[in-house]
């Protein structure tokens, strides 16, 4: 039901960390801080949406997918809520330049079938989701790998199969060459794109789709499309966040509503969000166990510059369409102060972030917005429709937002539902969506590149609109060229407060988790990506 991750895009209307690395959960009490006796074997549920691909590491763009990804898979690093890098199945990852890195890994990782996790499993893997005739869906994220290019050209057949940039030195060792220097490359690694695979996975790599093996604290069982998803724990783990349960059954739901009732009887463990209807009671309803936090997501309205709406929009209109949204008032009441107005593009809790990123254009201001639209030409129609994602409890505050537009302004909008995620995420790809679409978007990485590069660079995978400027790729380019780590993220700000003048999308809250659990289990915590931390969760007896 949620929708970014990339990249991660979140399907609810709020988006698998390790528990080393965890921010803090809801508060204490018998929910997460009992001392009743667990059950180091029992089994607990979490309420999810159907993936929108097969479950492999590199062809996952959203939450529900992601989630159960994180799940059966570890990667070299990860991060703890300062944003600190952690290391994981890497034993360290070494460089002089920022161009050419040294990974050695810890020794004795295996994978689910009890094969080793070696270099190899890295290597191959990166290069097999790099190859475009793999048709994975973040293909791009090794575009900063040397030889990408001739493995994925931007016109014409491949003219290689592997990256040049990486190398096997021994079963424990590899290296990593980039194109270019990029001071916060290491972090880029957290992201599940870079997880290892075995080798029986490209003997059937559509079969290991449907039942995949990793290398992660839990390993799958079985997967019943559209009803749940199996996993147990893998008693084999060697990394630092092994499960305190005995598995995880991964529910689906096509409502919010119909999860938390399901809560409230019992009938599902853990909630990744409430539904608006119910934000108003959920903390009375749970007690202790009710969830209020922050996390790294932003909530904005993205444009379908491709469409003949928008191409060539002078970016004026969209100027006036952000600051006839009436943020305060839509987040105090609708949204039931569970979310907090937005004023820049880059999410809160990243390095990078700053408190105005946006200047005036995310503050209501009728008059002015209406200014802003006559200068720009108008809107062409002057008619708009925000795409959204019914099961993801995006109605009532995309039906607020549309009254705010006309009202102040006088331009018809009106919402376009789509039947769940993944009929959302199929339109975008396809490019069907007939105006603006609602965009949620949870950090993959903490850092403010994350924000920018990875959804307004012209050919990252995270810009499904066709945002496309020459300014902005050129100044992306020199932050990702920047010869520290803080003059890159010096860089990325400048180019944030930049975006105003184009307005790659209209930016309209940072998420919070608003969720909660059942009696049944403790020590529930939910990471700086907003979903609970699956492997640090207890059953009680």
């Amino acid at each position: 039901m949620r929708g970014a991750k990339s990249a991660k895009w979140v399907a609810i209307a709020a988006v698998v960390a390790l528990g080393a690395t965890a921010c803090g959960g809801g508060g204490g009490g018998k929910g997460s801080g009992s001392k009743a006796a667990v059950d180091p074997n029992g089994k607990f549920s979490v309420e999810v949406g159907e993936p929108q691909n097969p479950l492999q590491p590199a062809n996952t763009m959203e939450s529900n997918g992601s989630i159960v990804i994180k799940s059966l898979f570890s990667g070299l690093v990860d991060y703890d809520e300062s944003g600190k890098i952690v290391n994981v199945n890497a034993q360290s990852i070494d460089s002089k330049d920022n161009k050419t890195f040294t990974v050695k890994l810890k020794q004795g990782w295996k994978f689910h079938d009890g094969t080793p996790v070696t270099a190899d499993s890295y290597v191959k893997a990166w290069n097999w989701a790099a190859n475009p005739a793999n048709k994975q869906t973040n293909s791009f994220w090794f575009s900063d790998i040397q030889g990408y290019d001739e493995v994925a050209p931007a016109k014409g057949k491949s003219k290689a199969d592997k990256l040049s940039g990486l190398k096997v030195v021994d079963d424990n060792t590899f290296t990593i060459t980039l194109t270019k220097p990029i001071p916060y490359f290491v972090y880029k690694l957290g992201y599940e794109v870079f997880d290892p695979l075995p080798e029986s996975f490209y003997k059937d790599p559509k079969a290991a789709g449907e039942h995949p093996i990793g290398n992660g604290p839990y390993k799958f069982v079985s997967w019943q499309h559209k009803k749940q998803i199996e996993v147990v724990k893998f008693d084999g783990y060697k990394g630092p966040n092994a499960a305190k349960n005995g598995g995880v059954l991964f529910k689906n739901y096509t409502s919010l509503e119909t999860a938390y009732e399901d809560l409230k009887s019992g009938n599902v463990d853990v909630l990744r969000q409430i539904a608006p209807k119910d934000l108003p009671v959920y903390k009375t309803d749970l007690g202790d166990r009710a969830v209020d936090r922050a996390y790294s997501a932003i909530q904005t309205i993205a444009v379908a510059f491709y469409t003949k709406q928008w191409k060539g929009i002078d970016p004026k209109v969209l100027q006036g369409l952000s600051m006839a949204i009436d943020r305060n008032t839509i987040t105090k009441t609708v949204l039931q102060g569970t979310r907090e107005p937005a004023t820049g593009w880059v999410a809160k809790g990243v390095l990078g972030y700053q408190p105005n990123g946006a200047g005036d254009v995310t503050t209501y201001n009728p008059a002015k917005a209406k200014q802003l639209i006559k200068a720009g030409g108008g809107v062409p129609g002057n008619a708009i429709s925000i795409q959204y994602n019914a099961d993801g409890g995006h109605k009532e505050w995309v039906e607020a937002v549309c009254n705010s537009i006309t009202n102040a302004t006088g331009v018809k909008c009106s919402g376009d539902s789509k039947a769940d995620f993944q009929a959302d995420l199929n339109a975008r790809d396809a490019h069907q969506v007939k105006s603006l679409y609602r965009s949620g978007w949870v950090l993959d990485y903490p850092f403010n590149a994350n924000f920018i590069r990875d959804l307004f660079g012209s050919k990252s995978d995270g810009n499904q609109g066709g945002f496309s400027n020459k300014t902005i790729d050129k100044e992306i380019a020199a932050a990702d060229s920047a010869k520290t780590l803080d003059e890159s993220e010096r860089k990325y700000q400048a180019i944030e407060k930049q975006l105003p003048n184009y307005m790659p999308s209209i930016p309209l809250w940072y998420y919070k988790v608003n969720a909660g659990y059942s009696e049944k289990v403790t020590g529930v915590k939910y990471a700086q990506d907003g979903d609970p931390i699956l492997t640090g969760v207890q059953v009680k007896k």
